[in-house]
Protein backbone atom coordinates (compact mmCIF):
# COMPACT_ATOMS: atom_id res chain seq x y z
CA UNK A 1 0.00 0.00 0.00
CA UNK A 2 1.00 3.35 -1.26
CA UNK A 3 1.89 5.41 1.99
CA UNK A 4 -0.29 8.57 2.18
CA UNK A 5 1.48 11.80 1.65
CA UNK A 6 0.76 15.65 3.26
CA UNK A 7 0.50 18.28 0.98
CA UNK A 8 2.26 21.11 2.05
CA UNK A 9 -0.58 23.20 1.93
CA UNK A 10 -1.91 21.14 4.74
CA UNK A 11 -0.65 21.28 8.18
CA UNK A 12 0.22 18.35 10.06
CA UNK A 13 -2.53 18.00 12.63
CA UNK A 14 -4.77 18.47 9.79
CA UNK A 15 -3.08 16.04 7.77
CA UNK A 16 -3.18 13.52 10.79
CA UNK A 17 -7.14 14.10 11.22
CA UNK A 18 -7.81 13.73 7.91
CA UNK A 19 -5.89 9.78 7.83
CA UNK A 20 -7.57 9.51 11.16
CA UNK A 21 -10.96 10.08 9.75
CA UNK A 22 -10.29 8.02 6.78
CA UNK A 23 -8.66 4.66 8.95
CA UNK A 24 -12.23 4.84 10.64
CA UNK A 25 -14.37 5.22 7.90
CA UNK A 26 -12.58 1.58 6.05
CA UNK A 27 -13.53 0.06 9.51
CA UNK A 28 -16.23 -1.95 9.39
CA UNK A 29 -19.55 -0.99 10.91
CA UNK A 30 -20.01 -2.54 14.35
CA UNK A 31 -23.75 -4.19 15.72
CA UNK A 32 -25.24 -2.84 18.57
CA UNK A 33 -23.97 -5.29 20.70
CA UNK A 34 -20.69 -3.59 19.58
CA UNK A 35 -21.31 -0.17 20.57
CA UNK A 36 -18.29 1.87 21.38
CA UNK A 37 -18.19 3.32 25.12
CA UNK A 38 -17.05 6.51 25.26
CA UNK A 39 -14.52 7.24 28.43
CA UNK A 40 -16.10 9.19 31.14
CA UNK A 41 -14.32 12.59 30.43
CA UNK A 42 -16.47 12.50 26.82
CA UNK A 43 -19.77 11.43 28.48
CA UNK A 44 -20.07 13.77 31.33
CA UNK A 45 -22.97 15.75 31.44
CA UNK A 46 -20.61 18.77 30.93
CA UNK A 47 -19.66 18.26 27.53
CA UNK A 48 -22.62 20.33 26.17
CA UNK A 49 -22.74 18.13 23.21
CA UNK A 50 -26.41 16.57 22.85
CA UNK A 51 -25.26 13.79 20.36
CA UNK A 52 -23.73 11.83 23.80
CA UNK A 53 -26.39 10.03 25.82
CA UNK A 54 -27.05 7.72 28.12
CA UNK A 55 -28.56 4.09 27.42
CA UNK A 56 -30.25 2.04 30.10
CA UNK A 57 -26.89 2.94 31.95
CA UNK A 58 -24.52 2.39 29.30
CA UNK A 59 -22.43 5.15 27.65
CA UNK A 60 -22.73 5.48 23.59
CA UNK A 61 -21.97 7.00 20.99
CA UNK A 62 -24.52 8.37 18.69
CA UNK A 63 -24.01 9.98 15.23
CA UNK A 64 -25.84 13.43 15.65
CA UNK A 65 -27.67 14.97 12.46
CA UNK A 66 -25.96 17.44 10.38
CA UNK A 67 -28.74 19.78 12.12
CA UNK A 68 -27.20 19.42 15.37
CA UNK A 69 -23.74 20.97 14.31
CA UNK A 70 -23.02 24.62 15.16
CA UNK A 71 -21.20 27.34 13.48
CA UNK A 72 -18.17 29.50 14.81
CA UNK A 73 -17.18 32.38 13.07
CA UNK A 74 -13.27 33.12 13.79
CA UNK A 75 -12.06 37.13 13.18
CA UNK A 76 -8.19 37.39 13.49
CA UNK A 77 -5.02 39.90 12.86
CA UNK A 78 -3.78 39.66 9.52
CA UNK A 79 -1.89 42.49 8.75
CA UNK A 80 2.12 42.34 9.41
CA UNK A 81 2.19 45.25 11.50
CA UNK A 82 0.19 43.45 14.17
CA UNK A 83 2.90 40.44 13.29
CA UNK A 84 -0.24 38.71 12.35
CA UNK A 85 -0.29 35.28 11.06
CA UNK A 86 -4.25 34.90 10.58
CA UNK A 87 -5.75 34.81 6.77
CA UNK A 88 -8.87 36.22 7.26
CA UNK A 89 -12.53 35.78 8.24
CA UNK A 90 -12.97 32.03 9.03
CA UNK A 91 -16.34 29.99 9.19
CA UNK A 92 -15.88 26.72 11.08
CA UNK A 93 -18.88 23.76 11.65
CA UNK A 94 -18.29 22.04 14.89
CA UNK A 95 -19.62 18.69 15.13
CA UNK A 96 -22.22 18.16 17.85
CA UNK A 97 -21.03 14.47 18.49
CA UNK A 98 -17.27 15.32 18.73
CA UNK A 99 -16.53 18.13 19.08
CA UNK A 100 -14.51 18.68 15.97
CA UNK A 101 -14.03 21.92 14.29
CA UNK A 102 -13.79 22.13 10.61
CA UNK A 103 -13.47 24.83 8.13
CA UNK A 104 -15.84 24.98 5.91
CA UNK A 105 -15.70 29.03 4.24
CA UNK A 106 -12.33 31.00 4.43
CA UNK A 107 -12.51 34.74 3.69
CA UNK A 108 -8.92 35.72 3.04
CA UNK A 109 -9.61 39.17 1.58
CA UNK A 110 -10.71 40.42 5.36
CA UNK A 111 -7.92 42.71 6.79
CA UNK A 112 -8.14 42.13 10.19
CA UNK A 113 -11.51 41.43 10.66
CA UNK A 114 -10.84 41.59 14.93
CA UNK A 115 -14.34 42.21 16.08
CA UNK A 116 -17.80 40.29 15.20
CA UNK A 117 -21.17 40.43 16.17
CA UNK A 118 -24.31 38.70 14.40
CA UNK A 119 -27.96 40.49 14.21
CA UNK A 120 -30.27 39.07 16.43
CA UNK A 121 -31.83 36.93 13.83
CA UNK A 122 -28.59 35.38 12.95
CA UNK A 123 -29.01 35.95 9.55
CA UNK A 124 -26.15 38.52 9.26
CA UNK A 125 -22.76 39.10 10.38
CA UNK A 126 -20.68 41.91 10.91
CA UNK A 127 -17.58 42.75 11.76
CA UNK A 128 -14.62 45.97 12.25
CA UNK A 129 -11.48 45.88 11.17
CA UNK A 130 -8.47 46.84 13.03
CA UNK A 131 -6.36 49.65 11.38
CA UNK A 132 -8.72 50.67 9.11
CA UNK A 133 -12.02 52.69 9.03
CA UNK A 134 -14.58 50.11 7.70
CA UNK A 135 -17.32 47.74 9.11
CA UNK A 136 -18.25 45.36 7.00
CA UNK A 137 -22.08 43.42 6.77
CA UNK A 138 -22.56 39.42 5.52
CA UNK A 139 -25.12 37.88 4.52
CA UNK A 140 -25.45 34.57 6.52
CA UNK A 141 -26.69 31.13 4.37
CA UNK A 142 -29.10 30.02 6.68
CA UNK A 143 -28.42 25.70 5.81
CA UNK A 144 -24.38 26.09 5.76
CA UNK A 145 -23.68 28.95 7.76
CA UNK A 146 -21.44 30.61 5.18
CA UNK A 147 -21.13 34.22 4.65
CA UNK A 148 -21.76 36.34 1.55
CA UNK A 149 -20.26 40.06 1.58
CA UNK A 150 -22.85 42.58 1.74
CA UNK A 151 -21.60 45.81 1.90
CA UNK A 152 -19.03 48.17 3.74
CA UNK A 153 -19.27 51.72 5.57
CA UNK A 154 -16.92 53.76 7.27
CA UNK A 155 -17.13 54.57 10.76
CA UNK A 156 -15.90 57.69 10.60
CA UNK A 157 -12.42 56.94 12.68
CA UNK A 158 -9.29 54.76 12.82
CA UNK A 159 -8.77 51.72 13.90
CA UNK A 160 -12.45 50.24 15.24
CA UNK A 161 -11.72 47.88 18.13
CA UNK A 162 -15.43 47.13 18.83
CA UNK A 163 -18.92 46.62 17.70
CA UNK A 164 -22.11 46.10 19.07
CA UNK A 165 -25.76 45.98 17.83
CA UNK A 166 -28.50 47.42 19.75
CA UNK A 167 -31.77 45.04 20.47
CA UNK A 168 -33.59 46.35 17.70
CA UNK A 169 -30.70 45.06 14.90
CA UNK A 170 -31.43 48.47 13.49
CA UNK A 171 -28.61 50.51 14.72
CA UNK A 172 -24.77 49.42 14.72
CA UNK A 173 -21.72 51.28 17.55
CA UNK A 174 -18.23 51.12 16.72
CA UNK A 175 -15.83 52.07 19.03
CA UNK A 176 -12.97 53.68 16.71
CA UNK A 177 -9.45 53.35 19.36
CA UNK A 178 -7.20 55.19 17.52
CA UNK A 179 -9.76 58.24 16.81
CA UNK A 180 -11.26 58.35 20.25
CA UNK A 181 -14.63 58.43 18.91
CA UNK A 182 -18.22 55.94 19.11
CA UNK A 183 -19.90 56.28 15.59
CA UNK A 184 -23.87 54.88 15.08
CA UNK A 185 -24.44 52.86 11.57
CA UNK A 186 -27.89 52.53 11.05
CA UNK A 187 -28.96 48.97 9.68
CA UNK A 188 -31.06 48.16 6.44
CA UNK A 189 -34.23 45.81 6.52
CA UNK A 190 -31.74 44.16 3.89
CA UNK A 191 -29.42 43.70 6.51
CA UNK A 192 -26.82 45.87 4.32
CA UNK A 193 -25.26 49.29 6.46
CA UNK A 194 -26.72 52.35 5.76
CA UNK A 195 -24.24 56.04 5.93
CA UNK A 196 -23.15 56.82 9.39
CA UNK A 197 -26.08 58.69 11.59
CA UNK A 198 -23.75 59.84 14.80
CA UNK A 199 -20.06 60.15 15.77
CA UNK A 200 -19.43 61.07 18.37
CA UNK A 201 -15.88 62.34 19.66
CA UNK A 202 -14.71 61.62 23.76
CA UNK A 203 -12.83 64.78 25.13
CA UNK A 204 -10.66 65.08 28.35
CA UNK A 205 -7.59 64.65 30.30
CA UNK A 206 -5.47 61.50 29.16
CA UNK A 207 -4.40 59.23 31.99
CA UNK A 208 -0.76 59.03 32.81
CA UNK A 209 0.48 56.34 31.14
CA UNK A 210 2.96 57.71 28.71
CA UNK A 211 2.33 55.49 25.68
CA UNK A 212 -0.82 54.06 26.29
CA UNK A 213 -2.85 56.97 27.05
CA UNK A 214 -1.80 59.90 24.48
CA UNK A 215 -5.57 60.61 23.81
CA UNK A 216 -8.84 59.26 24.54
CA UNK A 217 -8.65 54.88 23.61
CA UNK A 218 -12.77 54.04 23.78
CA UNK A 219 -12.04 50.11 23.62
CA UNK A 220 -15.21 48.72 23.62
CA UNK A 221 -19.22 49.86 23.18
CA UNK A 222 -21.64 47.59 25.05
CA UNK A 223 -25.75 47.75 25.64
CA UNK A 224 -27.10 46.72 29.03
CA UNK A 225 -29.16 43.32 28.90
CA UNK A 226 -32.34 45.87 29.09
CA UNK A 227 -30.81 47.73 26.32
CA UNK A 228 -31.47 51.37 27.92
CA UNK A 229 -28.20 52.47 27.85
CA UNK A 230 -24.39 51.76 26.15
CA UNK A 231 -21.08 51.85 27.83
CA UNK A 232 -18.07 52.98 26.41
CA UNK A 233 -14.77 51.80 28.62
CA UNK A 234 -12.07 54.47 27.61
CA UNK A 235 -8.70 53.07 28.11
CA UNK A 236 -7.19 56.52 27.07
CA UNK A 237 -9.13 59.24 29.35
CA UNK A 238 -9.65 56.34 32.11
CA UNK A 239 -13.25 57.03 32.04
CA UNK A 240 -16.24 54.65 31.62
CA UNK A 241 -18.89 56.51 29.91
CA UNK A 242 -22.77 55.97 29.10
CA UNK A 243 -24.59 57.10 26.68
CA UNK A 244 -28.07 55.94 25.50
CA UNK A 245 -29.06 55.52 22.13
CA UNK A 246 -32.11 57.73 20.36
CA UNK A 247 -33.65 55.08 17.95
CA UNK A 248 -35.64 57.35 16.34
CA UNK A 249 -32.87 59.43 14.94
CA UNK A 250 -29.96 57.41 15.52
CA UNK A 251 -28.15 59.23 17.98
CA UNK A 252 -26.31 59.09 20.92
CA UNK A 253 -26.87 60.94 24.10
CA UNK A 254 -25.18 61.01 27.23
CA UNK A 255 -26.50 60.03 29.91
CA UNK A 256 -26.29 61.95 33.21
CA UNK A 257 -23.79 61.77 34.65
CA UNK A 258 -22.10 61.10 30.98
CA UNK A 259 -19.15 59.25 32.64
CA UNK A 260 -17.61 57.58 36.44
CA UNK A 261 -13.62 57.98 36.43
CA UNK A 262 -11.72 55.46 37.40
CA UNK A 263 -7.93 54.56 38.90
CA UNK A 264 -5.61 57.15 37.42
CA UNK A 265 -3.65 54.74 35.06
CA UNK A 266 -6.43 52.34 35.01
CA UNK A 267 -6.84 51.80 31.72
CA UNK A 268 -10.61 50.79 31.07
CA UNK A 269 -11.33 47.98 28.33
CA UNK A 270 -13.72 45.59 28.56
CA UNK A 271 -17.64 45.65 30.53
CA UNK A 272 -19.87 42.85 31.56
CA UNK A 273 -23.08 42.97 33.06
CA UNK A 274 -25.41 41.03 35.50
CA UNK A 275 -28.01 39.13 33.38
CA UNK A 276 -30.61 40.05 35.79
CA UNK A 277 -29.46 42.47 38.84
CA UNK A 278 -28.00 46.48 38.52
CA UNK A 279 -24.20 45.40 38.70
CA UNK A 280 -21.52 46.06 36.00
CA UNK A 281 -17.47 44.65 36.12
CA UNK A 282 -15.28 46.20 34.00
CA UNK A 283 -11.56 44.85 33.05
CA UNK A 284 -8.58 47.50 33.57
CA UNK A 285 -6.01 46.31 31.15
CA UNK A 286 -3.46 48.65 32.58
CA UNK A 287 -3.48 47.77 35.80
CA UNK A 288 -5.13 44.35 36.01
CA UNK A 289 -7.91 45.13 37.89
CA UNK A 290 -11.66 44.31 37.96
CA UNK A 291 -13.33 47.04 39.03
CA UNK A 292 -17.47 46.26 40.25
CA UNK A 293 -19.77 48.61 39.74
CA UNK A 294 -23.95 49.51 41.03
CA UNK A 295 -25.70 50.39 37.98
CA UNK A 296 -28.62 53.29 38.69
CA UNK A 297 -31.82 54.24 37.26
CA UNK A 298 -30.29 56.86 34.79
CA UNK A 299 -27.30 54.42 33.77
CA UNK A 300 -25.05 56.02 36.29
CA UNK A 301 -22.34 53.98 37.81
CA UNK A 302 -21.32 53.75 41.15
CA UNK A 303 -18.18 51.70 41.89
CA UNK A 304 -17.91 49.38 44.79
CA UNK A 305 -14.88 47.39 44.43
CA UNK A 306 -11.58 47.01 42.96
CA UNK A 307 -9.86 43.36 42.94
CA UNK A 308 -6.94 42.28 41.18
CA UNK A 309 -7.16 40.25 37.61
CA UNK A 310 -4.51 38.06 38.70
CA UNK A 311 -3.13 36.44 41.56
CA UNK A 312 -0.62 38.29 44.06
CA UNK A 313 1.82 35.68 44.09
CA UNK A 314 2.33 36.82 40.05
CA UNK A 315 5.16 39.04 39.82
CA UNK A 316 5.50 39.42 35.74
CA UNK A 317 4.10 41.89 33.44
CA UNK A 318 0.78 41.84 32.77
CA UNK A 319 -2.37 43.41 30.81
CA UNK A 320 -6.27 42.60 31.14
CA UNK A 321 -8.12 41.65 28.57
CA UNK A 322 -11.67 40.06 28.69
CA UNK A 323 -14.35 39.72 30.75
CA UNK A 324 -17.57 37.25 31.10
CA UNK A 325 -20.51 36.95 33.22
CA UNK A 326 -22.00 33.15 33.50
CA UNK A 327 -25.19 33.42 32.54
CA UNK A 328 -26.37 32.24 35.59
CA UNK A 329 -24.59 35.71 36.89
CA UNK A 330 -23.31 34.14 39.62
CA UNK A 331 -19.57 33.91 38.29
CA UNK A 332 -17.18 36.42 36.34
CA UNK A 333 -14.31 35.42 34.25
CA UNK A 334 -11.11 37.72 33.30
CA UNK A 335 -8.45 36.95 30.71
CA UNK A 336 -4.95 38.17 31.24
CA UNK A 337 -2.33 38.15 29.46
CA UNK A 338 1.72 38.11 30.31
CA UNK A 339 -0.10 35.46 32.94
CA UNK A 340 -2.12 33.98 30.25
CA UNK A 341 -5.11 32.75 32.35
CA UNK A 342 -8.60 33.14 33.37
CA UNK A 343 -9.19 34.40 36.36
CA UNK A 344 -12.48 32.92 37.85
CA UNK A 345 -14.67 35.70 40.50
CA UNK A 346 -17.73 34.37 42.68
CA UNK A 347 -20.16 37.07 42.68
CA UNK A 348 -22.03 38.43 46.03
CA UNK A 349 -25.25 39.07 44.07
CA UNK A 350 -26.18 41.17 47.49
CA UNK A 351 -23.89 43.65 46.56
CA UNK A 352 -22.27 42.85 43.03
CA UNK A 353 -18.68 42.45 44.63
CA UNK A 354 -16.49 39.53 43.58
CA UNK A 355 -14.30 36.80 45.47
CA UNK A 356 -11.45 35.31 43.37
CA UNK A 357 -12.17 31.51 43.07
CA UNK A 358 -9.35 30.13 40.88
CA UNK A 359 -6.85 30.94 37.76
CA UNK A 360 -7.09 28.77 34.73
CA UNK A 361 -3.96 28.79 32.04
CA UNK A 362 -5.29 29.32 28.65
CA UNK A 363 -3.14 27.04 27.10
CA UNK A 364 -1.68 29.72 24.46
CA UNK A 365 0.16 33.65 25.11
CA UNK A 366 -2.07 36.54 25.00
CA UNK A 367 -5.92 35.55 24.97
CA UNK A 368 -6.89 38.68 23.46
CA UNK A 369 -10.37 37.47 23.55
CA UNK A 370 -12.93 34.74 25.82
CA UNK A 371 -16.22 34.69 25.07
CA UNK A 372 -19.55 31.92 26.20
CA UNK A 373 -20.18 29.02 23.70
CA UNK A 374 -23.13 27.61 22.56
CA UNK A 375 -23.71 25.91 25.52
CA UNK A 376 -24.33 27.72 28.74
CA UNK A 377 -21.06 26.39 30.69
CA UNK A 378 -18.80 26.69 28.09
CA UNK A 379 -16.39 29.29 27.52
CA UNK A 380 -13.81 30.07 24.85
CA UNK A 381 -10.40 31.41 24.93
CA UNK A 382 -8.62 33.38 21.87
CA UNK A 383 -4.85 33.35 22.37
CA UNK A 384 -3.84 35.84 20.06
CA UNK A 385 0.09 34.73 20.02
CA UNK A 386 -0.68 31.08 20.55
CA UNK A 387 -3.06 30.99 16.85
CA UNK A 388 -5.18 28.44 19.24
CA UNK A 389 -8.66 28.36 20.22
CA UNK A 390 -9.38 26.45 23.43
CA UNK A 391 -12.41 25.56 24.90
CA UNK A 392 -13.42 25.04 28.98
CA UNK A 393 -16.06 23.81 30.52
CA UNK A 394 -17.56 25.59 33.47
CA UNK A 395 -18.37 23.97 36.39
CA UNK A 396 -22.12 25.40 37.76
CA UNK A 397 -21.26 24.74 41.54
CA UNK A 398 -18.52 26.25 41.59
CA UNK A 399 -16.93 27.76 38.72
CA UNK A 400 -13.94 26.47 38.24
CA UNK A 401 -12.54 26.26 34.30
CA UNK A 402 -11.54 22.64 32.64
CA UNK A 403 -9.93 22.74 29.72
CA UNK A 404 -11.75 20.25 27.75
CA UNK A 405 -8.90 19.31 25.27
CA UNK A 406 -10.84 20.08 22.44
CA UNK A 407 -8.21 22.93 20.61
CA UNK A 408 -8.20 24.66 17.12
CA UNK A 409 -5.36 25.97 15.89
CA UNK A 410 -6.04 28.94 13.85
CA UNK A 411 -3.09 31.89 13.12
CA UNK A 412 -3.72 34.68 15.00
CA UNK A 413 -7.52 34.34 16.47
CA UNK A 414 -9.16 37.59 18.07
CA UNK A 415 -12.71 36.78 18.32
CA UNK A 416 -15.28 34.20 18.18
CA UNK A 417 -19.28 34.19 17.59
CA UNK A 418 -21.73 31.04 17.73
CA UNK A 419 -24.44 30.77 15.47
Amino acid sequence: MRKASRPPWVSRRQFLSVVAGAAAAAMPARSAAQALTLPEALTDAGSGFPALSEVEGSRTRHTAPASASRIAYVGSFTSKSRNACGEGLSVFRVDAGSGAWTRIQLLADEVNPSFLALDPRRRFLYAVHADTDQVSAFAVDPQAGTLTLVNRQSTGGANPAHLALDPSGRHLAAANYAAGSVAVVPINADGSLGVRTDLVTLTGEPGPHRTEQTSSHPHQCVFDPAGRFMVVPDKGLDRVCVFRLDTATGKLVAADPPFVRTRAGAGPRHVGFHPRLPFAWVINELDSTLAAYRIGASGALTPVQIVASIPSTFTGNNTGSGIVVSASGRFVFASNRGHDSIGAFRVDETGGMLTPIAWEPTGGAMPRFIGAGPADHLLYAANQNGDTVVEFDIAAATGRLRRTGRDVSTGTPVCVVWR
